[in-house]
């Protein structure tokens, strides 16, 4: 690849994450994923990791260099994007289980919308209104992003891609959260079911999946964390979670985040390990590819 280009990654890469990085870590690990994307003949992806693991940024990245390098349209989702309201949350909360007024799990999204926009992108039907969703407020933005056209679909998220669990791996309390505030299982149940059904529809529609893998969980909370106040940083917004308030958000997380860090890269097309400084140290091209 051409040193120009190698220098524009490196240019929005810093732009992205206020962070320099080399050019040999660009050309080592940077620039085979966008390769296998661009080169693929398939042109529906799904980027998947835990929260603040840096899919959002790559994913980004990807639309980016293959726009500006490539000349290709990119059609960029992120099923956050389609958070049910804080006002259906709370009905959920009332009608299911109280966890439900959290965002997060399956079952919290407007799946139905996020269908038709993808049903749209595959039978070419443009423009496509995709919707927006506002961390900080906890609701459904009014903003509307408009997709005249577009070759390639890309759906990042942190739940994309993953299989449901097993039953015994559900019921099994991992936290004070489950222990506390889920003890018939209700909860989980219904989040699973509905990862079982609705979201196993939404991503057999995409040919391969990214999977970014951390070392381990317990690094989730302090990259999220980071996540939260530059959120609140690039937004000139004061209000951001507290260390103790993600703690408890987090755990809303902790078990399907686990479950994918285990059965992920079974499945994903590419994986990419990183490290405890959450650089990537390993890019896998699998079987499944």
């Amino acid at each position: 690849m051409k040193i120009n280009t190698i220098l524009f990654i490196q240019k929005e890469l810093k732009g992205l994450t206020n962070k320099n990085f080399s050019k040999k870590y660009i050309s080592q690990f940077i620039i085979p994923i966008i390769n296998n994307l661009n080169d693929s003949n398939d042109n529906r992806f799904i980027i998947s990791g835990p929260q603040g693991s840096g899919k959002t940024t790559i994913a980004k990245l990807l639309k980016v260099v293959v726009e500006k390098i490539y000349k290709k349209k990119v059609m960029l989702l992120s099923i956050d994007d389609y958070y049910l309201s804080k006002r259906k949350r709370i009905e959920l909360s009332k009608k299911v289980h109280p966890l439900l007024v959290t965002r997060g799990v399956p079952g919290t999204h407007n799946i139905k919308k996020l269908k038709d926009h993808i049903n749209q992108f595959i039978k070419r039907r443009y423009p496509i209104k995709t919707l927006t969703f506002d961390k900080l407020a906890d609701d459904v933005s009014k903003k509307r992003r408009i997709i005249k056209n577009a070759d390639i679909l890309l759906l990042e998220g942190w739940c994309c891609g993953s299989k449901p669990m097993t039953f015994k791996y559900l019921y099994k309390d991992i936290n004070d959260l489950e222990r506390k505030l889920d003890k018939n299982n209700k909860w989980r149940k219904y989040y699973n079911t509905f990862l079982k059904k609705e979201y196993s529809e939404i991503f057999s529609l995409f040919n391969k999946k990214i999977y970014i893998k951390p070392p381990s969980f317990t690094h989730v909370l302090k990259w999220r964390y980071n996540q939260e106040k530059q959120n609140a940083l690039n937004t000139n917004k004061k209000k951001f979670m507290s260390k103790q308030e993600l703690i408890f958000f987090i755990q809303h997380y902790e078990k399907l985040t686990k479950w994918m860090s285990k059965t992920m890269p079974a499945t994903a097309s590419i994986v990419i390990k990183l490290n405890k400084k959450q650089k990537i140290e390993k890019v896998i091209k699998t079987d499944n590819y």
